[in-house]
């Protein structure tokens, strides 16, 4: 079975329930025509928040290796998408989301690491937010030696129990090479 998870909230569905607006053929008056489910199978969906999910974002510099104070939506809330690059002083930027068990503040164990490249003009307040790469070779090239070891210090210090409780293929990811 397909599933897919987002970040800010755990929203699982089958693939198979996916029909993208107006081209599935069932819009609804009132109906904005995004991402919607097949009212036959959406009993099957679960959409909301699950209150077992911790997460953190940690927003780098590229090559920094101290995470900056705001986070990825602090940072890009009020940004546009960049149309062209011409003419922009970019910055560069690594945003990294961790994903754990638990509740509020505290985690239980960590679970998942996405991480994702941006760039940003600060004058003219537009970017670029690339997708999340979530595999390990991708996380290992993106991340510098650095941030690595921010990141490895963060977690253990922070939630020393959570980390205990962790898969020993996500510790391995914050492994300087």
């Amino acid at each position: 079975m397909a599933q897919a998870h987002s970040i800010a909230s755990r929203t699982c569905f089958h693939a198979s329930m996916i029909s993208h607006g107006p081209l599935a053929g069932c819009r609804r008056r009132g109906d904005s025509g995004g991402l919607t489910l097949s009212a036959m199978r959406r009993h099957y969906a679960f959409l909301g928040r699950d209150e077992d999910m911790w997460n953190r974002n940690f927003m780098f510099k590229s090559t920094e290796a101290t995470p900056l104070r705001e986070s990825e939506n602090e940072l890009f809330h009020e940004t546009d998408p960049a149309m062209d690059s011409s003419g922009l002083q970019l910055e560069r930027f690594l945003s990294v989301w961790i994903q754990g068990e638990g509740e509020g503040e505290m985690p239980t164990a960590f679970t998942n690491i996405y991480v994702r490249t941006a760039t940003l003009d600060f004058q003219k307040r537009v970017g670029f937010l690339q997708p999340l790469q979530g595999r390990s070779h991708q996380i290992k090239q993106l991340l510098t030696p650095g941030q690595k070891r921010f990141l490895r210090q963060w977690l253990t210090s922070s939630a020393p129990q959570a980390w205990q409780g962790t898969d020993d293929h996500f510790k391995m990811l914050f492994d300087c090479e």
